[in-house]
């Protein structure tokens, strides 16, 4: 036994054959051997001698080959008891070998090759004994190689009446000539007339070696355009057959549009006025076809610059409608079509009425109402400075003043399209006399006696009132601040206050006038910092009364010291200076001693805050 691969090599036994001549001698033999080319083949021969009492004492043994081409025999060994010679010039000169045993030969070829497929013959000859002859058929096997498959390049058309070609298989080198089946989707094959033709060619090389193609023609549909394809090649080896598979394929089914399908593929969502839309057209068809495109309203083919895509751009309203696409490949032309309504929306610009502008009396009332043509449900919000004031197509304005005056924004909008929007406005005018800004009719205020005073005044009417002021109480007084805009007047005076001020705002149109009056009374300038100055008075007292016993020390020093003489007379002029000029002085000490005993009450007694110390302050300066 020899192994090569998974291949189980060897020398297999196929039949037995008995051979007897004269019936002395039995003669066995394989009637086939098989084995793999490049190996070695073994070839039994037994035999025996029928009367086992006369074996002979020599036996002549020759093995024989039948010659290439013909039926003509040629020896190739002859062997006896003496000798065992290998004939020369044959073809088996140096590969054989002859191993001789008791009622056996066993010839052996080495490297067996394609042509050692032939019989082999061995013969026994025991003379008296008899002879006898015997042979056996070697047969060789190689492998081939690996299947190639190759489908067409182009595709295949369903509408041929005739099976096409569909792929090629081939097998090369095996020995002897191996066999190709076609598989679609792993079911084998059979040839159909009109269906399934299998074209096979079979080359056989000098070597020796079979090389089979095998054309495969089948009619397609369009399910084949899923199907796969593969071959398998089988061929036989020593005791069985093998089979190897090739990879499989896939082929181009073409088949014409039985149905098509046209779609909104650009923009997403709903189609408005300005849109570039595209509608794309796809069939069933292999390959895919043309298509003509065409409104089902008009009579005309519509262009295209793509062969599956109608682009329209900017639609309008006008462009609603259904479109139709035909393939260019469809049997029936007429019947093969898609078709998709399309619908173009739209929000035409908003109309409020009253347009524009509109005056209204003050205390009137006013309707004014905000519409938009749409193809869509729409939702209308009024605006004034940014807030909403009202919602629907429908404002109502009741008991106009002059805040009801101002722009009104009506904003129109589509829910389901938001890309759609619009606006209008009107602007309200209120009419009337003028009114001042503020509750008051009267201003009072108080001011201190040199000061300044600014006294502001607005009005609001149309037309724009005008101001004007009326002052008594101070000719000292100018216009400061003027501003106008569109619904309100500004003025504002300053006014230097010398005595009590009476002032008057007179604000005036064409449709009446208001007045807002001021009253400014005058008050007297207040002790500034009197109270935040206590604090220093009291200061001043301790410093003076402190330098006042200071003085006293030093008197008294110097008096004992002598240096200040004090005589009766001095003390009479003592006692004159505190009855003529020095009485201030005497009454600077009262004032001292009561102020003192104010600051100590203060502290000490009574214990009052320094609100009460001022009062009590200023009750002594007045007195």
């Amino acid at each position: 036994m020899n192994n090569n691969g998974n291949l189980q090599k060897s020398v297999t036994l196929i039949l037995c054959a008995c051979f007897s001549a004269w019936a002395k001698v039995e003669l066995t033999m394989h009637k086939v051997v098989e084995v793999y080319l490049g190996e070695s083949a073994q070839i039994p021969c037994q035999y025996n001698f029928t009367d086992g009492d006369d074996e002979p004492s020599f036996v002549m043994i020759q093995w024989f080959v039948t010659a290439a081409g013909n039926s003509a025999r040629k020896r190739i060994f002859y062997g006896d008891g003496g000798q065992q010679i290998v004939d020369n010039n044959t073809d088996y000169s140096g590969r054989i070998e002859v191993t001789p045993d008791r009622q056996e030969t066993r010839l052996t070829i080495r490297d067996v090759q394609l042509y050692d497929e032939r019989e082999f013959f061995c013969q026994v000859n025991g003379l008296a004994a008899g002879n006898a002859e015997g042979k056996t058929h070697l047969r060789v096997f190689a492998p081939p190689e690996a299947p190639v498959i190759e489908g067409v390049p182009t595709g295949i058309s369903m509408t041929n009446e005739v099976p096409s070609k569909v792929a090629s298989c081939e097998a090369r080198s095996g020995f002897p000539k191996p066999n190709i089946t076609w598989y679609r989707n792993a079911v084998p094959l059979a040839s159909a007339p009109g269906h399934v033709n299998v074209l096979i060619l079979v080359t056989q090389q000098s070597s020796g070696f079979f090389s089979v193609q095998s054309t495969l023609e089948f009619k397609v549909g369009k399910e084949d355009k899923d199907a796969h394809f593969s071959c398998e090649v089988s061929f036989f080896v020593p005791g069985a057959i093998r089979t190897v598979e090739s990879n499989s394929i896939n082929i181009t089914v073409h088949y014409p549009t039985t149905m098509v399908e046209l779609w909104k593929e650009s923009p997403q969502g709903l189609v408005k006025e300005g849109d570039a839309v595209g509608l794309r057209c796809q069939g069933d068809g292999n390959p895919p076809p043309s298509f003509i495109f065409n409104r089902e309203q008009l009579d005309v083919d519509l262009e295209s610059n793509n062969a599956d895509v109608l682009m329209l751009s900017p639609v309008s309203r006008k462009d609603s409608g259904i479109y139709q696409c035909r393939p260019l490949d469809a049997d029936d032309y007429a019947e093969v079509k898609g078709e998709m309504q399309l619908t173009v929306h739209y929000l035409d610009p908003a109309v409020v009425v009253p347009k524009d502008s509109e005056l209204m009396l003050k205390g009137e009332d006013l309707t004014a109402t905000c519409n938009a043509l749409s193809s869509l449900k729409t939702v209308i919000v009024w605006y004034k400075n940014g807030k909403q004031v009202g919602n629907g197509n429908t404002l109502h304005l009741k008991d106009a003043t002059y805040d009801t005056t101002g722009e009104y924004i009506c904003e129109v909008t589509v829910p389901s399209l938001p890309a759609l929007h619009t606006s209008g406005s009107v602007h309200i005018i209120v009419q009337g006399g003028p009114q001042l800004v503020g509750v008051e009719q009267e201003v009072r205020l108080e001011e201190a006696t040199g000061r300044t005073v600014n006294l502001s005044c607005e009005a609001q009417g149309h037309p724009l009132p005008s101001i004007s002021w009326n002052i008594i109480g101070s000719q000292n007084w100018n216009e400061v601040v003027s501003k106008v805009n569109d619904h309100v007047t500004h003025s504002v005076v300053s006014v230097k206050v010398t005595a009590d001020v009476s002032a008057s705002c007179n604000a005036s149109n064409d449709m009446g006038t208001d007045v807002k009056a001021f009253s400014v009374k005058a008050s007297k300038e207040p002790l500034a910092g009197l109270d935040n100055s206590i604090g220093v008075i009291i200061v001043v007292i301790i410093l003076s009364l402190l330098l006042l016993a200071i003085l006293g020390s030093v008197l008294y020093f110097l008096h004992k010291k002598g240096k200040i003489p004090c005589g009766h007379s001095g003390k009479q002029e003592i006692t004159k200076e505190k009855t003529t000029k020095d009485d201030i002085v005497v009454e600077m000490k009262t004032n001292t001693k009561n102020e003192e005993a104010v600051l100590l009450k203060a502290v000490n007694g009574d214990k009052k805050g320094p609100n009460d110390q001022v009062a009590y302050f200023k009750k002594g300066l007045e007195a």
